[in-house]
């Protein structure tokens, strides 16, 4: 069997975007050429691999047996790409770098230090919360990335502490527990809660952290945006706890923060795949963070 590395990319594509036209479009070539690759593929592994319904692609039992298998085979072809491009030290290559959308701002000032010190490096983002962090590492389309601890697949993953932030509870002003100087647990369990999506590494340490004190909060909203989660605390719609750098960036909106007890922290780490070694690249960046964060 003979499969060109561009047409496991193709078919990836497709799969990514669910859609032959956008497909397309972000490949760069025709529908009809996207689609003959595809049924070129198909023919190769002598099974259908998508069914097409109302507009969409879904993928077959074969099929997401071959997009495991491709997002192995270009995650290798990959690094294959970068070890040779170290040859001659560390002036050109690719970094696939995932970021949580909530962290993403804290770590400018390192990735313009590293632009600056790699210039002919590639730095592709791509925006997950933290367990799509976790599953694009282990799928092999990340090589690094911007986390809050812990990981769900522990095992399966490194990591590298970086910082911790204490994290506040974000009450509306003149809610019935702004005076108090602490908010335990039990004091949120009779409010509405406002939690972050499920797949944010801080709503299940959330979620942990409560079901430990033996509180079960009463989740009444969910949001992957925390500016968005603090308007519904302002707007008396509910509690939520916020880490310090966000609430610092909510002074001009009502409300009042206050620490948690116990204390919890939003431990941010770079996490990599355990046992694959990682790219020159991504390895610059580790080196680059630890140096930083002394």
């Amino acid at each position: 069997m003979n499969i060109p590395i561009k047409n496991l990319q193709s078919f990836l594509t497709l799969v990514e975007t669910e859609n032959f036209t956008r497909a397309a479009q972000k490949c760069f070539m025709t529908q009809p050429t996207l689609t003959k690759i595809i049924q070129r593929l198909e023919h190769d592994v002598g099974e259908q691999l998508l069914v097409r319904n109302n507009q969409k692609v879904e993928l077959t039992q074969a099929g997401h047996l071959v997009e495991q298998s491709a997002r192995e085979i270009l995650g290798h072809w990959h690094r294959l790409q970068e070890d040779i491009s170290n040859l001659s030290g560390l002036k050109t290559g690719r970094l696939r770098l995932g970021i949580c959308p909530m962290m993403s701002s804290l770590f400018i000032g390192l990735l313009t230090t590293y632009r600056k010190q790699y210039p002919g490096i590639e730095m592709q983002m791509y925006e997950y919360g933290g367990f799509g962090c976790e599953q694009a590492l282990i799928n092999n389309s990340l090589d690094i990335a911007f986390t809050a601890l812990p990981t769900t697949h522990k095992t399966e993953l490194a990591n590298q502490l970086l910082i911790k932030h204490p994290m506040l509870a974000c009450l509306p002003e003149g809610h019935l527990l702004s005076d108090k100087a602490e908010i335990s647990w039990q004091d949120l369990e009779s409010y509405p809660f406002i939690l972050y999506n499920e797949d944010f590494s801080l709503a299940k340490l959330i979620r942990r952290l409560s079901r430990k004190a033996g509180v079960q909060l009463n989740i009444a909203f969910r949001s992957g945006q925390w500016d968005f989660i603090a308007a519904m605390v302002e707007a008396n719609l509910g509690v939520a706890i916020l880490p310090e750098p966000i609430c610092q960036r909510l002074t001009n909106n009502k409300l009042v923060f206050k620490p948690m007890q116990p204390a919890m922290t939003w431990d941010l780490a770079l996490i990599w795949r355990e046992n694959l070694p990682l790219t020159p690249p991504a390895n610059a960046l580790l080196t680059l963070s630890r140096n930083s964060h002394k």
